[in-house]
């Protein structure tokens, strides 16, 4: 049951954001904001965290450093969701921007055809 709500939360974010390069751009821009936030520290937090936990054992876990350990964790994939939005906006504003489908070929272009390109085998 989670994979049609998946796939429909996809199809929205195809229509609604996809299809509209400006608000592409927009979240572009708050995904890599979101992205940057949340990586900030990620890592150094972590090796606190797991040298905290080393140092003191089950101590630490109980006093909250296993809390803190899987909000860690909840914020890398926090971050890992940011870049993904990120990279696929970023995909189809690439391929939106280099699309020249919209412009149909003049004739000029036509005959200055390389050989490789022409129609009739040889």
């Amino acid at each position: 049951m989670a994979l049609p709500r998946a796939l429909h939360l996809r199809r929205r974010f195809q229509r609604v954001v996809l299809a509209r390069p400006w608000l592409t751009f927009v979240v572009l821009g708050l995904a890599f904001f979101c992205f940057g936030m949340v990586t900030l520290n990620l890592l150094h937090l972590v090796r606190a965290n797991a040298e905290l936990i080393i140092d003191n054992g089950v101590m630490a876990l109980v006093d909250g450093g296993a809390r803190q350990l899987a909000e860690l964790i909840a914020n890398g994939y926090v971050a890992m969701l940011a870049y993904v939005v990120m990279k696929t906006c970023e995909h189809a504003l690439s391929h939106w921007l280099a699309d020249t489908s919209a412009f149909a070929p003049s004739t000029v272009d036509d005959d200055v055809r390389a050989p490789s390109d022409s129609k009739h085998p040889h």
